[in-house]
């Protein structure tokens, strides 16, 4: 007989959590569970000074799910650097069965006015570089502003804010122990960048990087926000996916070069999004076209209108157009947002925002 995930979840609650009396999955202990040419290996998620009471369970697990039809292998690992997604539990979910599960007390986005996602389900296209921009530019209209940085496997927004290498601190709010935020430009942000010591990948999988989002969306203080931008994960996969459904977003704008390639993967993310009701709110086209500096000449290098013709076809609002140029480029590794700035490039991005 073949692997079935619902069997190997039900093995694993047939094991007692030694810290609380249900079982392991019901006290939101397994953080990933993944089958891959017969070997399953689950990862359970431990409070550190406990560590020694899990040493048996994790024999326990082993031997359960090696026992399962399919499976050749079995591994379960300890993890106890991260916070735990639930899976199933009491009452029990539907839709995603690892959808992280929020914690008690005081939330960290309980004052966020609303959410709006910056997305391209291909990476490249610049979409890391318009969310911080566009926030700069929110942020300078008056309005409150949160930016939260959900590339976990390559985050940007530390170096594109100035604020690379800096690590975030806790405080307390109504008894909980909650992340601080760092700000600059007027843009509360928070990345995982901020809370990782070195410039090592991060090597998680869909599920534990859909926590690791959702965790830093509830348990960092973002106090009173008009306006929370998130910077999506390039892609359309579980991880995208799932975010889209956790976080459940006002709205989404997607991002795209004018090349067909782009455009292609553009599309994917905007069926994904109407997938989950989350409404479009329209398309940008980034790096539309190219103004030499030293002869003045504009160059489409990606092509010309793809993403307007684009937009139409698939009744969805075309919001604009940014440049490729210098300034940006340039403002981008000096970790200043070029929207703050008062010249005409910056009035692109002030316009999209007033769009958006």
């Amino acid at each position: 007989m073949s692997y079935s995930e619902a069997k190997a979840l039900k093995a694993l609650t047939e094991i007692s959590d030694p810290l609380a009396d249900i079982d392991i999955v019901a006290a939101g202990r397994l953080a990933d569970l993944n089958f891959t040419d017969g070997v399953l290996q689950a990862v359970l998620q431990i409070p550190p000074p406990e560590v020694e009471k899990f040493f048996p369970i994790r024999e326990a697990a082993q031997t359960a799910l090696a026992a399962l039809d399919g499976v050749d292998k079995a591994a379960v690992i300890l993890s106890a650097h991260k916070s735990a997604p639930s899976i199933g539990g009491k009452p029990k979910r539907k839709g995603n069965p690892h959808q992280p599960r929020r914690p008690e007390g005081y939330q960290g986005d309980s004052q966020i006015g609303r959410i709006i996602a910056i997305s391209s389900a291909k990476g490249g296209v610049g979409k890391s570089t318009l969310a911080v921009n566009l926030a700069a530019a929110m942020a300078k209209s008056g309005q409150k502003i949160g930016l939260l940085d959900a590339d976990i496997h390559g985050p940007s927004v530390p170096m594109l804010l100035g604020l690379s290498g800096q690590m975030a601190k806790t405080t307390t709010q109504q008894e909980r122990r909650l992340i601080m935020p760092l700000e600059a430009h007027g843009i509360k942000a928070m990345s995982i960048g901020f809370l990782t010591p070195d410039d090592g990948p991060i090597v998680w999988r869909g599920p534990m990087v859909q926590g690791a989002i959702s965790r830093m969306l509830w348990d960092v203080d973002w106090g009173a926000l008009d306006t929370l931008i998130i910077d999506m994960p390039p892609g359309t996969g579980d991880a995208q996916l799932g975010l889209a459904q956790d976080i459940k977003p006002a709205g989404a704008v997607i991002v795209s070069t004018p090349q067909d390639l782009a455009l292609l993967d553009a599309r994917k993310g905007v069926a994904m999004f109407r997938k989950v009701d989350i409404p479009v709110l329209g398309l940008i086209e980034n790096m539309a076209v190219f103004t030499c500096p030293d002869c003045g000449n504009s160059h489409h290098i990606f092509g010309s209108g793809g993403a307007q013709r684009e937009a139409e076809k698939m009744n969805i609002p075309y919001l604009g157009a940014a440049p490729l140029n210098m300034d940006i480029r340039l403002s981008s590794d000096a970790g200043i947002p070029v929207a703050i700035s008062d010249n005409a490039v910056a009035d692109i991005f002030t316009e999209l925002a007033a769009k958006i």
